[in-house]
């Protein structure tokens, strides 16, 4: 799990915000924590286990974590990475990613008689649980999340004729209810807290009796890398946010850090990808990366950046995560 204080944010203002020393020095604010998530460092290991244990090739349903690294070294090393089951061999291994599947999917691999290991995040498994337990009480559930990400598709799959997507706060005008007093909204678990937060207010001045989640759907994680990044915003000049564009996390960190104070924050897979124009009269550059980033892409941006002469490098903590998920069953060592 995580701190819920934070424990050294770790920033010594200088003249003027977002400057370094009046002598001109760079620095580096660097977030922490950043980078894989339980969920997602367990989905990556349950690939790679999956291949030492069974050989390549193995199948896995759409990208294992949304990170171009991460999906390219793994098809290196005999992974395919397949849309949907009914391009998987008849009897062949599948994964399932970590933003989790509907019961259709599971349906249609036991149709062609797949071997599945399902490497969903078990905060996302959560929420599925939450789906179908108001289902079953016959409520209305607002999931707010984007429309086609994998991560709603699974979770709205679980109770379709009960579920209504409701894509930020623009999208409130739009729903209809049945009965306002069995009304309950789920999340999406990698959105921004903020725009969240202003959806269900939106929601909950159109039903007053809105009920919330049992626990809160975002997940630990990406709250960690929001209060990190909104730390040391208002100090930067620039920040990077080290991720791919399809990662709904990172491209969230990107708006966190401008809706806090950076004067610029752009989102990079690779460290070649910044471009130097953007470090003209910067004095502090923020680093982060997503949730699904592993850190051999961040200290590549910090050592581009030492290239340019932004060696100093300090830390922003805001808080300790260690919570860690067990392997899927089908991969645990046995017990002796």
């Amino acid at each position: 799990m995580s701190s819920a204080i934070p424990l050294n944010v770790g920033i010594a203002s200088t003249a003027g915000s977002g400057s370094a020393d009046a002598d001109g020095g760079k620095r580096v604010l660097l977030a922490e924590p950043r980078g894989y998530c339980a969920g997602v460092d367990r989905a990556v290991e349950t690939v790679e286990k999956a291949l030492e244990k069974h050989g390549a090739p193995i199948y896995v349903r759409k990208e294992i974590v949304h990170n171009r690294h991460v999906v390219e070294t793994l098809r290196e090393q005999g992974v395919i990475f397949v849309d949907e089951t009914d391009e998987v061999p008849e009897g062949a291994l599948v994964v399932f990613s970590a933003h989790g599947v509907s019961p259709a999917v599971h349906e249609s691999a036991a149709a062609r008689n797949l071997r599945t290991i399902d490497a969903t995040c078990p905060l996302v498994t959560k929420v599925h649980q939450e789906a179908k337990r108001f289902a079953r009480d016959d409520y209305d559930i607002l999931l707010i999340g984007h429309e086609g990400h994998e991560e709603v598709e699974g979770t709205a799959g679980e109770a379709p004729e009960h579920v209504q997507l409701v894509d930020g706060p623009d999208a409130v005008d739009r729903v209809t209810v049945r009965d306002e007093s069995k009304v309950i909204w789920l999340s999406q678990t990698t959105l921004s807290v903020d725009e969240t937060m202003e959806t269900v207010q939106r929601l909950r001045q159109r039903f007053p009796g809105l009920q919330d989640p049992p626990s809160d759907d975002i997940c630990y994680a990406t709250q960690n890398r929001q209060v990190a990044v909104k730390a040391m915003a208002p100090e930067c000049d620039l920040v990077i946010v080290v991720g791919s564009r399809n990662s709904s996390n990172s491209v969230r960190l990107v708006e966190v850090a401008l809706g806090a104070g950076a004067k610029a924050s752009y989102l990079v897979d690779y460290a070649r990808e910044v471009d130097p124009a953007w470090l003209a009269g910067v004095r502090t550059v923020g680093i982060t990366s997503g949730a699904s980033v592993p850190d051999i892409l961040v200290r590549g941006v910090l050592d581009m950046l030492a290239e340019h002469g932004f060696g100093e490098v300090q830390p922003v903590t805001t808080a300790n995560e260690t919570l860690v998920f067990a392997l899927p069953r089908e991969l645990r060592a046995a017990r002796r």
